[in-house]
Parts: structure tokens; sequence; C-alpha cells
């Protein structure tokens, strides 16, 4: 693999301004993505607050996010294994 190439830097050059400008968007960004995840921790909250199990909720939401597909083999070998272990 090639390395990367490394861009002179100076005060005055168009790489520095567009450095600047990069590290900005990232640090502004890494801000929001703090403030969202204080947003969800207080949804988190909530729904604790209100009885529900929230290691459930995430387990559900980690679900919800992979293809039906892939999540039907998962179930379909889990249920296999716990039948070979005689979980089930």
């Amino acid at each position: 693999m090639a390395a990367s190439p490394v861009l002179a830097v100076d005060n005055s050059s168009v790489a520095a301004d567009q450095l600047k400008s990069i590290i900005e968007r990232i640090e502004r960004l890494e801000e929001e993505k703090a403030g969202l995840a204080g947003d969800i921790k207080d949804v988190y909250a909530e729904a604790k607050a209100n009885g529900f199990d929230t290691k459930v909720l995430r387990k559900i939401i980690s679900i919800r996010k992979r293809d039906h597909e892939e999540r039907q083999e998962e179930e379909a070998i889990l249920e296999l294994y716990m039948q070979a272990l005689g979980m089930v």
C-alpha cells in the first residue's frame, strides 16, 4: 500500500486553511455527537423511569439495525445451538 503524500503546511498556504477547516468541522461534529449521546441517555433514563428494561431496549435497537435475512439466519443458528444443548 502506498503511503499518503505529506503536504507541506505553512500558515499562509491553502493546505493550512483546508486543514484548519477540516479540524474545525470534526470538532463541531464531535460536539454534536456528544449532545446526541446525552439526548439518547436521557431517553433511556425516561424509559427506565417508566418501567422499561433498558438492556432489552438496547437489544431491540441492535436487532432492528440488522438486515432481516441476517437476523433470521442468526436466530436459526441460535435455535439450533440451543436445541443441541438441550436448552429448548
